[in-house]
């Protein structure tokens, strides 16, 4: 009785289960723009996705070049006295310009990077460093920047632009780094 009642069953599940069929690819013209499935930002690690916007080689243009010319003018680092972390008077035409941008362009989302010269604790350098994204992002935000748009990671003394033991290097590692991402997010 239970090899019968197993026996059918066993021809119930097989019958009852779909054939797999290979979904059809899709093709992307060399004109269109590739976009993922959205998610939500909580759910985002730190994986930093961009559009893709794949040009016909005889397309790239001026305007093309410019655009990205004009994002480098745009996002520059914001710099940071030794031991502080208020937004300095030269940083603010920096952020307005950076605030002005990303109310013109919904669908780009931003990563503060803290970092700090090599003075100090690797614990100190991290909390400075997390003050001084956390600074730049409260000021984008008093601009009308949406804040599920700016992620605000600390690196500290980690990435350091210059490693010389001099004030003006140091000056160069005190800063507020920008990192772009076109998101899928939004």
């Amino acid at each position: 009785m239970k090899k019968l009642l197993i026996f059918l069953l066993l021809i119930f599940a097989v019958s009852c289960a779909k054939p797999f069929t290979k979904p059809p690819e899709e093709s992307v013209k060399p004109e269109e723009t590739v976009k993922e499935e959205a998610i939500k930002p909580e759910e985002m690690e730190s994986e930093v996705v961009e559009e893709v916007v794949i040009p016909a080689e005889e397309e790239i243009t001026e305007s093309a070049i410019s655009a990205e010319e004009k994002a480098k003018s745009i996002f520059r680092d914001v710099m940071f006295d030794y031991d502080k972390y208020d937004i300095r008077p030269d940083a603010r035409p920096v952020l307005d310009s950076v605030a002005a941008f990303l109310n013109e362009n919904n669908e780009i989302n931003i990563v503060i990077e803290g970092h700090c010269d090599a003075r100090g604790t690797n614990e100190y350098n991290l909390a400075l460093g997390e003050k001084r994204a956390k600074a730049a992002k409260n000021y984008l935000v008093s601009r009308g920047v949406s804040p599920t748009r700016i992620i605000v990671i600390t690196y500290g003394e980690e990435k350091q632009l210059c490693n010389e033991q001099n004030e003006l290097c140091w000056q160069k590692n005190r800063r507020a780094h920008f990192v772009v991402v076109k998101s899928r997010f939004y």
